[in-house]
């Protein structure tokens, strides 16, 4: 269900980025990060890779999220945690680079 609406969003050209919310964690139910791989043209761990670095100094928990990020098309996906506050603080981790990766992935020339 998860790969089948990141399909038609992208597909369609719905949107240039979809980040989605809960399902990295350990549990059965804990499928996102294994149903937007299976969508991803190529994967962009960098992402994901500095959310768990600097959650992680705020706790232990981050090192059991498994959250991924990348790209299908011309659309970025990005998987943040289920946690209100975790989320809140890994797209304060992220946002600073989101208009860059966007205007690049459009095609355009980004300029400092």
């Amino acid at each position: 269900m998860i790969s089948s609406s990141l399909i038609e969003l992208t597909d369609n050209n719905i949107t240039n980025i979809i980040i989605t919310t809960g399902g990295t964690g350990l549990g059965p139910r804990d499928v996102t990060p294994e149903a937007t791989k299976n969508v991803l043209d190529i994967e962009v761990p960098g992402i994901s890779e500095a959310m768990r670095l600097e959650t992680l100094k705020k706790t232990n928990l981050s090192m059991l999220s498994r959250g991924i990020a990348g790209l299908r098309k011309k659309c970025l996906i990005i998987n943040l945690p289920g946690n209100p506050k975790a989320v809140k603080e890994c797209i304060e981790i992220i946002e600073p680079v989101l208009i860059h990766a966007l205007t690049i992935i459009s095609g355009k020339t980004a300029h400092k």
